[in-house]
C-alpha cells in the first residue's frame, strides 16, 4: 500500500528536499506541496492523504492551526518539523494532533521513517523533543502534587501501564516489566487510551505528566529504560 503525503514549508528548497527525499520511496507518493498552512489544509482536503508533514512556523496559518484543522476533519495523521532552538510549541503541536514531532535537520533515514511509522497509526517524537517534553511537565510549578481525578477511571494494573508508557518503555519492555503477554499489555494501552479520551501514546505521556503521575527524578523501572537509548517512537 503506497502512503500518500502532503509536504508544508514556506522555505521552498526545504521542501522540496522533504519531497524529493520522500517520493524516491517505493512505499511512499508525495501527492502535493504547500507553502503556508492555509494551502496545506486545502491540499489535504483535495488529495486526502495519509500524512502531512508541516513546519511549525508558517505565514497565513502557521503549523499548529494547520494540524489543529486536519486533525478535526478526517484521517489524515501529521507530523510537526521544528528547529528546536527557536520554537516553543512542542506542547501545542501535540495537543493539536500532531502524531509526530522532527527537528528540520533530520537525517534522511529517520524522516522516511517517521511518515511510515505514523502511516500506521503510531506515533514518534525525535528525542530531543521528547525531553523537552518531559523538562516542560517536571517542573515544580506545572506539575499538580498528587495524580488528579482523571486517573480513578484507571485500574491499577492500567496505571502502571501509563506510568511505564510515560518513561519511554516499548510494549515488550512493558509485557517484560509487568509479566504479561504483548497482547494484555495492547489491551490496557488500549484501555488507558478509551479511559481518558486520548488519541495515542504521545498524549498518554502528556497526560502522565499533567495529571502528576510522573514526577521529575522518579527512576527508571527495573532498569529497563536507558534514557538516550532509542527514539521514543510507539513500538508494538
Amino acid at each position: 500500500m503506497t502512503i500518500r503525503v502532503v509536504v508544508a514549508d514556506d522555505q521552498e528548497l526545504v521542501r522540496s528536499g522533504f519531497a524529493m527525499i520522500l517520493d524516491v520511496q517505493a512505499d511512499i507518493e508525495v501527492v502535493a506541496e504547500a507553502g503556508d498552512g492555509a494551502e496545506a489544509v486545502e491540499a489535504v482536503r483535495r488529495h486526502r492523504p495519509d500524512v502531512a508533514l508541516l513546519d511549525i512556523r508558517m505565514p497565513r496559518v502557521d503549523g499548529i492551526e494547520a494540524c489543529r484543522t486536519i486533525s478535526a476533519a478526517g484521517d489524515c495523521r501529521t507530523v510537526m518539523l521544528t528547529t528546536f532552538d527557536s520554537d516553543e510549541y512542542v506542547y501545542e503541536a501535540l495537543h493539536a494532533g500532531a502524531s509526530g514531532l522532527l527537528l528540520k535537520d533530520v537525517r534522511r533515514d529517520d524522516l522516511v521513517h517517521a511518515v511510515r511509522v505514523v502511516a500506521r497509526g503510531e506515533s514518534l517524537l525525535a528525542p530531543s523533543v521528547a525531553r523537552r517534553l518531559v523538562e516542560q511537565y517536571t517542573r515544580p510549578a506545572v506539575r499538580p502534587r498528587r495524580p488528579d481525578a482523571r486517573l480513578d477511571a484507571l485500574t491499577g494494573r492500567e496505571r502502571e501501564t501509563l506510568l511505564l508508557l510515560a518513561r519511554g518503555l516499548s510494549n515488550a519492555e512493558i509485557a517484560a516489566e509487568l509479566v504479561v503477554s504483548d497482547h494484555t499489555v495492547k489491551t490496557h494501552v488500549g484501555n488507558v487510551l478509551s479511559k481518558l479520551g486520548l488519541r495515542d501514546r504521545i498524549q498518554a505521556v502528556i497526560c502522565a505528566y499533567e495529571t502528576g503521575l510522573v514526577a521529575a527524578g522518579d527512576p527508571p523501572p527495573g532498569g529497563a529504560h536507558r534514557p538516550g537509548a532509542s527514539p521514543a517512537s510507539a513500538r508494538d
